[in-house]
């Protein structure tokens, strides 16, 4: 009996930085930020997704541009089940009520994953089924899950690093630590501050992250000239900022992203540890893109590491491809309603 066969069958990557949906037959149809720009005064929804970014530290006291993710789970029901309701509504048309799969963090408590279902039936689907990131980021990487053979996946998004062993459909060994992108733009954030004594938005943060952001120490230092608040004289001035400082201000987050890593090696049995040596590493999520990541964890693990092709819409893929696993997809899945 085929589950899904309907065309409003759809896979949600319901990120802490970014949504992205996927309809069966389609592939990839929104892609959007996780924000939602909110009037206080008559808690009126402005905007959502994109719009509501760009206004994020532009708005005036009355208006919030608000993220209602936070650590890979739902920091704010009533916002969150806002933006799924006008993400499902703009992917779907809004005709009927389309089933979903939605990702959740590999260690999510019940608490945090009825938290999810409940915002997606009342954002408006019909049945809602659960997927751990790393086996959505598997079998988005073109993985076949269901085999006897170890892959190790480390799938770094803005809120959560999900670290996970996968043999037979399942997770043998898995972590979860709520270190990935944000923390990225928040250490970043902090090392400009106490260096050079200048404030800087997130945006500013994302862009020096992006541009010329490291794990490893490249062979050109590279700079980027950005602009903030100086913090002594309360003035905007202008800065440079160098890719070897960026590094320097990474170091700790990304030593806490190989220790995870290295803690779910040390667990792995040893025939499926073989495997990961034969196979290597994949990366997923956007945060495995920083220049220099997949290098660093190599040398580090002694284990060849690569980054997935598309590794920022791997998840979502894998939530959608998990549609076509119906006679196995409660199997799959971490709970359905």
């Amino acid at each position: 009996m085929n589950l899904f066969k309907s065309k409003s069958d759809m896979g949600i990557d319901l990120g802490t930085a970014s949504v992205l949906v996927y309809v069966k037959g389609k592939g990839i149809v929104l892609r959007e930020p996780s924000v939602v720009a909110i009037d206080k005064s008559n808690n009126k929804v402005l905007a959502v997704g994109e719009e509501a970014r760009r206004m994020i530290g532009r708005t005036p006291g009355h208006i919030v541009a608000m993220r209602p993710m936070r650590d890979g789970v739902i920091s704010d029901f009533d916002t969150t089940q806002l933006m799924l309701k006008h993400f499902i509504k703009k992917a779907f048309g809004g005709f009927g009520r389309p089933r979903l799969v939605v990702c959740i963090p590999c260690e999510a408590t019940e608490v945090e994953k009825r938290a999810v279902r409940d915002a997606a039936l009342n954002a408006g689907a019909r049945t809602v089924y659960l997927i751990e990131e790393p086996i959505a980021a598997a079998i988005g990487a073109g993985i076949d899950i269901t085999r006897p053979s170890g892959s190790m996946v480390v799938d770094i998004g803005g809120g959560t690093t999900d670290v996970a062993v996968i043999s037979l459909g399942g997770m043998v060994v898995r972590s979860s630590i709520k270190i990935a992108g944000d923390k990225f733009d928040e250490a970043i954030i902090r090392y400009v501050r106490k260096e050079h004594k200048m404030m800087i938005g997130e945006r500013t943060a994302e862009d020096l992250k992006v541009n010329i952001g490291c794990a490893y120490k490249r062979d050109e230092d590279i700079s980027m000239e950005i602009r903030g608040r100086d913090l002594v004289l309360g003035l905007p001035r202008n800065i440079v900022v160098t890719s070897e400082e960026i590094r320097s201000a990474l170091q700790e987050t990304i030593e806490a992203i190989a220790e995870c890593v290295h803690s779910v090696l040390e667990k792995t049995p040893p025939e499926l540890a073989a495997d990961i040596c034969d196979k290597g590493i994949l990366m997923t999520g956007g945060g495995s893109l920083l220049w220099g990541l997949d290098k660093y964890l190599e040398e580090r693990m002694q284990v060849p590491v690569r980054v997935a092709e598309d590794a920022v819409s791997c998840v979502a893929i894998g939530t959608g491809k998990a549609l076509d696993f119906s006679d196995r997809l409660e199997e799959l899945t971490a709970s359905n309603y």
